[in-house]
């Protein structure tokens, strides 16, 4: 069953329309169906989504619209932090950031800024009293530093943020795996009681749960097992142990002696068509370092194109940002990108036609 914009359960604003439709989103998804009334209404919510389910701007468009009704209740200042997005990873806060942009681009009093490192802290504090930012997309280790660190200066994030309308976690249990418990309870702290939050996450494990606890006010429980499933609403914390997989997605395995692994992936490489995209994920930081350099090797042909090899992993610092675009910007071309599971969940990369574990995931989640 198709669900229609127009029988959402709140009106859109008409540049959050003209958004949507520029973005060819014809129809809602069952989790976007939820939770934007939900959000609209004051309430906290605690959403499990698989990924591909439209959780991106099921907290978009509401915090979008909550931000326009304030302006129409009192002008935006420069310096008012309305929204902010954690997200685990720079890679998926730079596509969210993208997605904001988009909304952005027609309403132009509304401005964000996308805050991952990359800069000093300093230089960061500088770029929000140059430009302000009502949306913030952040990553929580710097987000982190910019509340604990901030020396005196003529920006000061701590009253920005009393402004602030609506917190969303993003991948949850993603920032839990990460290590990111502390720093999420530290950043609570410099936040606004009276403000709406939303978390969003594969699944909803115990430490979940906990976060919840910590950083929800009586949270309405969304459910999606299957992006195309209705949405399941309650009021009710739960543990899932279920795994959370699309349903249009097809699985296969196949057993090979350790010796033959490689030998196994390169053969299989070679019968896809040049135009096909791999992401092939390795358990350590040092083994995609060693295998794209293998891969690329041995897979080059000498006076002929070959199909970019890049890596990715957790210890490449500046380099990520600029690997993570090329890869997004590969388009119909085929090519390979060999990562650890810092890339495993919540990253949006179009037409990807095979994902290969060459390592047993270290989580059955990833």
């Amino acid at each position: 069953m198709q669900l229609n914009w127009d029988n959402l359960k709140v009106k859109m604003s008409d540049p959050v329309r003209t958004t949507v439709r520029e973005m060819k989103f014809e129809a809602m998804t069952p989790v976007q169906a939820a939770c934007i009334p939900l959000l609209l209404s004051n309430k906290d919510i605690a959403a499990e989504a698989v990924t591909g389910s439209g959780k991106t701007c099921a907290f978009l468009i509401p915090m979008i619209e909550l931000i326009l009704k304030r302006h129409k209740e009192k002008p935006l200042q420069k310096h008012e932090i309305l929204g902010l997005v954690i997200s685990p990873t720079r890679e998926l806060a730079t596509q969210t950031s993208e997605i904001v942009d988009k909304f952005c681009a027609n309403i132009p009093h509304v401005n964000q800024l996308l805050i991952v490192g990359g800069n000093s802290v300093n230089q960061d504090i500088a770029k929000l009293y140059k430009q302000g930012g009502h949306i913030i997309v952040a990553t929580p280790g710097r987000l982190e530093d910019l509340l604990t660190r901030q020396k005196i200066s003529d920006y000061n994030i701590h009253l920005a943020l009393k402004s602030l309308e609506m917190l969303i976690l993003d991948e949850a249990d993603r920032l839990l795996e990460l290590g990111f418990e502390k720093s999420l309870n530290a950043i609570f702290q410099y936040l606004p009681s009276q403000r709406r939050t939303g978390l969003f996450s594969a699944t909803q494990t115990k430490q979940v749960a906990l976060l919840i606890r910590a950083g929800l006010r009586n949270p309405v429980m969304v459910t999606v097992k299957e992006k195309n499933n209705a949405a399941n609403v309650t009021g009710e914390t739960s543990v899932s142990n279920d795994l959370s997989t699309p349903s249009t997605l097809s699985n296969y395995y196949m057993i090979v002696e350790p010796k033959l692994k490689l030998a196994t992936l390169i053969s299989f490489i070679r019968t896809q068509d040049p135009h096909t995209k791999f992401i092939v994920f390795f358990s350590t930081c040092a083994a995609v370092e060693y295998f794209s350099y293998v891969l690329n090797s041995i897979l080059s042909v000498p006076g002929q194109a070959s199909r970019p090899v890049l890596a990715l992993h957790g210890k490449m610092r500046e380099r990520r940002h600029k690997i993570f675009g090329e890869v997004r910007a590969w388009g119909s071309k085929g090519g390979i990108l060999v990562c650890t599971d810092l890339m495993a969940r919540g990253v949006d990369i179009p037409c990807v036609d095979w994902v290969v574990q060459y390592d047993v995931p270290g989580s059955e989640l990833n």
